[in-house]
């Protein structure tokens, strides 16, 4: 059988790898990503082949995969958090119209989102929106929309994406749609390096996020109206009676 694997790693600790993760990179002859990302499975899976591509060669390495995967090789490709949240299996899906005998497979990894929830606490305890900033492929207007939409609906939120060498101001901008419909004070949290050397996280209001300056591997919270600090860590009440 002709097959592709498409694996999210995690944040790239080993301690966050499924087992389900663990068996299929195991089983592949050879393991295909973002250079990066790469470099983290390959401290654990040593003796694989690799091929690596630098960012915003999505289609390449995807394409790559598809063709050494037609060729009866075990590939995988790897992503960051979970393959199907920012990660390629949807282009995998898009590409492999034109590779119709190879069989795709999803292998599931713990989103930024949810690894990053864990550090803070737990600030995504109700409803919530994930809500990318990179404009590289959705117009800035678009992601100002959902902004607007996710702060009327009082959604807590999560950003992706907050800040690069291009985009150092987008968080600023960011925040001053959501102190549209948010209040000064509303909590809020970021993480850098989730289960990487080096992570911290950092709690404070909307009006002081608006202030701070980030890097791409940061992932940010905004509360909702009900987010609260216990214990120096960001909750978000599901809103049990009697509590």
């Amino acid at each position: 059988m002709k097959k592709l694997s498409v694996v999210g790693i995690g944040p790239g600790n080993e301690s966050y790898l499924s087992i389900s993760a663990k068996e299929t990179l195991k089983d592949s002859d050879l393991i295909v990503g973002y250079s990066k990302y790469v470099e983290l499975v390959k401290e654990y899976f040593p003796e694989k082949n690799y091929l690596s591509t630098p960012m915003t060669k999505e289609v390449d390495r995807c394409r790559m995969a598809l063709e050494k995967a037609s060729e009866y090789n075990i590939v995988s490709v790897v992503c960051s958090g979970d393959a199907g949240v920012y990660g390629m299996a949807a282009l995998v899906y898009e590409l492999s119209v034109d590779f119709p005998d190879v069989d795709i497979n999803i292998v599931p990894g713990i989103s930024a989102v949810l690894s990053g929830s864990a550090v803070l606490g737990a600030p995504i305890g109700h409803d919530f929106a994930v809500i990318s900033l990179s404009d590289l492929l959705t117009p800035w207007e678009l992601i100002e929309k959902r902004l607007k939409l996710a702060g009327e609906g009082d959604f807590c939120i999560c950003l992706y994406n907050p800040s690069s060498h291009k985009r150092k101001d987008y968080l600023k901008r960011a925040c001053e749609i959501l102190l549209n419909f948010k209040e000064e004070d509303t909590i809020c949290g970021y993480v850098r390096n989730i289960g990487r050397i080096g992570e911290e996280y950092h709690i404070l209001s909307l009006l002081e996020l608006k202030e701070i300056e980030v890097d791409m591997f940061t992932t940010v919270f905004i509360g909702n109206s009900n987010t609260k600090v216990i214990n120096n860590k960001m909750v978000t009440p599901r809103g049990y009676k009697g509590i």
